[in-house]
């Protein structure tokens, strides 16, 4: 069965991202040539709880990212699956990205699991408080301090940092989805960051079809409950299958 036979047939489908969709909306793979990982050296969690030096490493290595982030929107793959979801077919969206790509092309906060958080979103380490980053970046932009909340606690962008512990409710929204998915379709992930990958691999194990679009090898590929593997741009490929599929 191609791609557009899978999406038409399906009515509960499971949809994992990773940044090889947000690609064409000028958000480089953190971990490609151009990725920020190549030129620094990410704070873990612990240390930015101890040190000021290290929240303001972290601080200054999320500001490098921000106007980036801020400014890029949506692209065809994003639309797509909002498409998706809006003619009743996605179960669930299950996301690596941290760009809040997703949330802004419409997908619905109850169908998404941002499971590495959001750059859309400022944290409280204390209260647990969110909101706004745009000027708490500003306030570091210009002060060159952490900045803190109102109740004195440590603020941080809203994204998983190395060393700090997943959130136990998205693991389980996406546990839960892997249980109930008809079709699961893999967009622009090299599949090999871990627990994230193995919630694909939870379902297709139940032998629901899997299906893996990636530009390049993916950890996955070899798999024997991998239904269908399609290698190229996520973008030319995904949007005019879903088209076909709803046409």
């Amino acid at each position: 069965m191609e791609l557009n036979g899978y999406l038409r047939s399906s009515r509960r489908i499971l949809i994992f991202t990773g940044a090889g969709i947000s690609t064409g909306s000028g958000i480089p793979d953190f971990r490609g040539p151009q990725g920020v990982w190549t030129r620094r050296q990410p704070v873990y969690f612990q240390d930015f709880m101890t040190s000021e030096k290290a929240r303001i490493e972290h601080w200054d290595y999320k500001l490098e990212g921000w106007d980036g982030f801020r400014a890029a929107q949506p692209n065809a793959v994003h639309d797509a699956i909002v498409t998706l979801e809006r003619a009743g077919k996605v179960l669930m969206v299950v996301t690596q990205n941290i760009d809040g790509l997703h949330a802004r092309a419409g997908t619905s906060a109850d169908l998404l699991v941002e499971l590495h958080g959001t750059n859309l979103l400022v944290e409280c380490q204390s209260c647990k408080w969110r909101g706004d980053p745009g000027p708490h970046f500003e306030f570091f932009r210009v002060n060159r301090k952490p900045p803190l909340c109102d109740c004195g606690g440590f603020l941080k962008p809203a994204t998983i940092s190395f060393g700090q512990s997943l959130d136990p409710q998205m693991l389980e929204r996406a546990q839960q989805a892997a249980a109930r998915a008809d079709l699961v379709v893999a967009l622009g992930s090299t599949l090999s960051v871990y627990p994230a990958a193995s919630f694909p691999l939870l379902a297709a194990q139940r032998g629901v079809p899997y299906i893996i679009i990636n530009r390049g090898a993916t950890d996955h590929d070899h798999d024997p409950s991998v239904s269908l593997r399609i290698e190229g741009d996520v973008a030319g490929i995904f949007p005019a299958a879903v088209e076909t599929a709803l046409a």
